[in-house]
């Protein structure tokens, strides 16, 4: 199903269009796709949740082989997502987009902003840098294994995977 709703650009309230379209993700979810971009100011939202209520969950998978890049991740403008190996976590703010993807596309959206470092960077964080994009080429070669957690306080992310552990998230005070 899908559905546009025409509404205000938050950013300069210019009349935009808020598509909403629903998705089955096999052996996971239905999930709803809210989106939108402003023509006038740019301005972009992307969201994803599950039509099911949840309740806050931790996904953990290990990353071991290059056929692991197919896993799916919907992830929630809500959810954090770590990879603790390379030293990576990505918190929620307030422009944060909800995405349905897998690894690799985790690893390409962590690889764009790690190359910004070698506009802006200093030496050190450009050397920090190149060190982290060489192990994302390893990642997905499947030679270096890693772990992706996703902690979702609202519960409407996910990995889908037959190696996916989840389990209660209990959000940090």
């Amino acid at each position: 199903m899908q559905t546009n709703v025409s509404g205000p650009c938050p950013c300069c309230n210019t009349e935009i269009q808020y598509l909403y379209k629903t998705e089955n993700i096999p052996y996971f979810s239905d999930i709803l796709i809210i989106s939108a971009i402003c023509p006038s100011c740019g301005y972009k939202f992307v969201d994803t949740q599950l039509i099911t209520h949840n309740d806050p969950a931790r996904y953990t998978v290990a990353i071991t082989t290059e056929e692991d890049m197919s896993i799916r991740v919907i992830r929630s403008m809500s959810a954090a997502i770590e990879i603790p190996e390379i030293g990576v976590r990505i918190d929620p703010g307030p422009v944060c987009q909800g995405f349905v993807s897998n690894m690799e596309g985790v690893l390409d959206r962590i690889e764009q902003v790690v190359k910004g470092a070698f506009t802006w960077g200093t030496d050190e964080e450009k050397e920090n840098a190149a060190a982290l994009l060489a192990d994302i080429v390893r990642i997905k070669a499947g030679t270096f294994p890693v772990t992706l957690i996703l902690e979702d306080p609202d519960g409407n992310s996910g990995i889908v995977s037959d190696k996916t552990v989840t389990e209660p998230y209990v959000p940090e005070e």
